[in-house]
């Protein structure tokens, strides 16, 4: 009698549960894989991600100076990139035939400049092993039952997480339908709402209560919102009254700040700035090589050297024109004023300006399918090296709906595919 085929069910059709999905069934071919994703798209933030372009991962190389960059899940992650890298990602992508390129800042994007080369070399896998796809999959609840499954993964024996009590699973789905597996990856990316992971917490696992990361900061109705789609390459944001500042390029947008230094900022405050509920000041330097005394000495240098020449349009700071405008009008100086003319007054104005801008900040902005979240399953329930919960056996997790998050640049994509290798390595092993 054939021996009846083992089951992994990967919820969530992003690049955690993707990734899962396509090595399972390639290093376990006997291994009956499905993805269930409760919408209509595939891969949604991988093609939107960087532009279009998708920030694969990030050019580092170090395992220390890697987990800086991630605001939580640094101890755990430290752990985990042992077993895949950035190293690794570049080379398995490359193998398949999308080559990375790095960019000057360290992000690393495929060759073509484009999403869809990784969608579709994901696809080309899943193809190829002959994983499952099921659209419209939304799953309701999700229970274990018991049995006699017994199994060791990699020096750490999973009787502590009660394996040979496991069975088989069943998932109830939004259409009433049922589904059974043996093993279950949970990679449907993170939740806005606490409540939206009570079936889970009915599992007996816990939560980081879930809060807004990488978002903009909005000021409604102030007058440098009619600077939309000026950008800086380089400004120093800080957060009155806190130790939280970052520096990096910042954008002005119809409804506030953006950029990459605000995006960090964010991120580092996420939970700072939520008991607050996002209404706090920041201070800009928009010249983040100057301080108020160094450039105010710069400033007499600028008198003397500059003196018959308007101010207006001798901007030495590389600042966009359209910013060293603004500066010079809200800080009282006319169009016409030349160096040598500009009063005392209007002068520590436009330091002050320049280098410690007020701005009270009342809301945020997410964008739903780039943008993520801080909060998840709490770490301290999920051992590193297989991604196994410690609460139900053969139970995993992957991606996002881990307490994991980084910055912008590629890392929240790095953690997705060491997070779901990791996995589908585990469960590989122990079919």
């Amino acid at each position: 009698m054939a021996e009846t085929k083992k089951r992994l069910v990967v919820i969530g059709g992003g690049a955690a549960g993707f990734f899962c999905a396509v090595n399972a069934a390639r290093l376990h071919p006997s291994l009956e894989v499905i993805i269930l994703e409760k919408t209509n798209k595939l891969l949604s933030k991988v093609k939107v991600s960087g532009g279009g372009r998708c920030n694969v991962t990030h050019s580092c190389f170090s395992i220390t100076d890697m987990i800086r960059h991630y605001p939580r899940g640094t101890n755990f992650l430290k752990k985990a990139f042992h077993h895949f890298f950035t190293t690794d990602t570049i080379q398995w992508f490359t193998e398949r035939g999308v080559p990375l390129k790095t960019e000057q800042d360290g992000r690393m994007f495929p060759a073509t400049n484009s999403s869809q080369s990784i969608i579709d070399c994901l696809m080309r896998e899943a193809n190829r092993y002959g994983v499952e796809i099921r659209m419209m999959s939304d799953v309701k609840s999700l229970k274990s039952e018991v049995g006699d499954l017994k199994s060791e993964v990699g020096g750490v024996k999973l009787g502590e997480v009660r394996t040979n009590e496991h069975k088989q699973f069943t998932l109830e789905l939004s259409d009433l339908r049922q589904l059974t597996a043996d093993f279950v990856v949970i990679a449907c990316g993170g939740y806005s709402k606490l409540s939206q992971f009570s079936w889970l917490q009915q599992l007996g696992h816990s939560v980081a209560e879930p809060v807004p990361s990488l978002f903009t900061f909005n000021m409604p109705g102030n007058a440098i919102t009619q600077l939309m789609g000026v950008s800086v390459p380089e400004a120093h944001v800080k957060i009155t009254g806190s130790s939280l500042s970052a520096k990096g390029p910042l954008l002005i947008t119809h409804w506030g700040l953006s950029g990459p230094a605000v995006l960090r900022l964010s991120a580092w405050g996420a939970r700072e700035l939520a008991t607050c509920n996002w209404q706090f000041g920041i201070t800009v330097n928009w010249l983040p090589d100057y301080n108020e005394q160094t450039l105010r000495d710069k400033f007499q240098q600028l008198r003397f050297e500059l003196a018959a020449q308007k101010i207006v349009t001798r901007n030495l700071f590389n600042l966009p024109q359209r910013l060293w405008q603004y500066l010079l009008q809200i800080s009282g100086i006319h169009e016409e004023k030349r160096w040598a003319d500009l009063p005392a007054k209007e002068q520590n104005k436009l330091i002050a300006n320049c280098c410690a801008q007020e701005f009270k900040v009342q809301g945020k902005t997410t964008f739903k399918e780039e943008f993520v979240t801080a909060g998840g399953i709490q770490l301290s329930e999920v051992e590193v090296n297989t991604m196994q919960s410690k609460v139900i056996p053969c139970l995993y997790f992957a991606g996002e709906i881990l307490d994991v998050d980084g910055i912008t640049g590629g890392f929240n994509f790095q953690h997705a595919w060491t997070s779901g290798y990791i996995a589908a390595k585990a469960i590989a092993a122990i079919v």
